[in-house]
């Protein structure tokens, strides 16, 4: 047994009536990994969150999360906790008292279960005696976080987790997140927000229409991805330009992702050909100020599979 190996799943499939939500679904996550899903809506990745939660069970194939085999009853995995379609609060209470009332059913004296600390940790200490129906969904969010953490769970399992958060609060939560993996918690995350996975997640796994099309580090992706359009900012725009023309691979696009500024030059190409105009410019003397893809390849890979949703449709 792998005993870093957070979740192994080989043929997952799951069925409700004549739909088929998880076709053949493979997936690896690590102990200490924040693991992206990633997926047009209807990809399955609300279906998948669920077998993890134990909210479901698969109807083929294998799963074993934290080293154990997951069986056939409805029940959380031991270690595992989380939310899908965001988390279950009761708004008559208080944040304090939401996790108060968790704590007791789980049979955990609220006095020694570190409601303190996990409101601390979400920072929702400020309003933890104001009733959870007056929250924002930001703050719901937070709350419901703050609950995951209540079972120190080893794999946290997370449904769009940045829903709501102002700027501050993403940070607070990727904060928290951080510290989570780097204590060898797992985390797998699902978000339509591309910037959120990418500032988070060494691995993402592209669903659609129930199959994986994509799984690995980030960078696989860049390098397995269609041509993309990149940024580019030099010392000197006109020369840059004529390189760029007459480097095999790239092609240069007009004022595309520029927005108004002239001197930003927009080239599209695969890696290796990037690279080789990057070698070519420093060889010519001209200096890079600026190398970005116009559309993250994450992004990209999302908005490709949308696109053949809708035109197989």
């Amino acid at each position: 047994m792998d005993t870093l190996r957070a979740i192994r799943a080989r043929g997952i499939t799951k069925c409700f009536g004549d739909v088929v939500a998880l076709d053949g679904i493979d997936l690896d996550v690590t102990q200490g990994q924040i693991h992206g899903l990633v997926g047009p809506n209807g990809a399955g990745k609300t279906t998948l969150l669920g077998l993890l939660l134990g909210l479901a069970v698969a109807d083929g194939g294998s799963l074993e999360i934290l080293g154990t085999p997951v069986g056939r009853a409805l029940a959380a995995p031991d270690g595992v906790a989380g939310f899908v379609d965001g988390p279950g609060l009761y708004p008559s209470l208080t944040a304090r008292q939401n996790l108060a009332a968790l704590a007791a059913l789980r049979g955990h004296d609220a006095r020694t279960a570190g409601i303190e600390d996990v409101l601390d940790q979400v920072g929702l200490t400020d309003v933890a005696d104001d009733r959870a129906r007056g929250f924002s969904l930001g703050m719901r969010q937070r709350l419901g976080l703050a609950a995951a953490l209540l079972t120190r769970p080893r794999l946290l399992v997370l449904d769009e987790p940045s829903n709501g958060l102002d700027p501050a609060g993403k940070k607070h939560v990727h904060g928290v997140l951080g510290r989570l993996a780097s204590e060898g918690t797992a985390v797998v995350l699902s978000s339509h927000r591309m910037d959120d996975l990418e500032a988070l997640c060494s691995e993402v796994t592209i669903l659609a229409t129930g199959r994986v099309a994509f799984s690995g580090p980030l960078g696989k992706l860049a390098a397995e991805n269609r041509e993309l359009d990149y940024r580019l900012l030099t010392s000197d725009p006109e020369a840059a330009r004529r390189l760029a023309a007459d480097t095999a691979g790239v092609r240069v696009a007009d004022a595309v992702g520029a927005g108004h500024d002239a001197e930003v030059l927009v080239v599209r190409a695969l890696v290796p050909a990037l690279d080789e105009l990057v070698v070519r410019l420093v060889q010519a003397g001209i200096a890079l100020r600026e190398l970005a893809p116009v559309v993250s390849p994450l992004e990209a890979a999302f908005l490709a599979l949308t696109e053949q949703q809708e035109t197989g449709r």
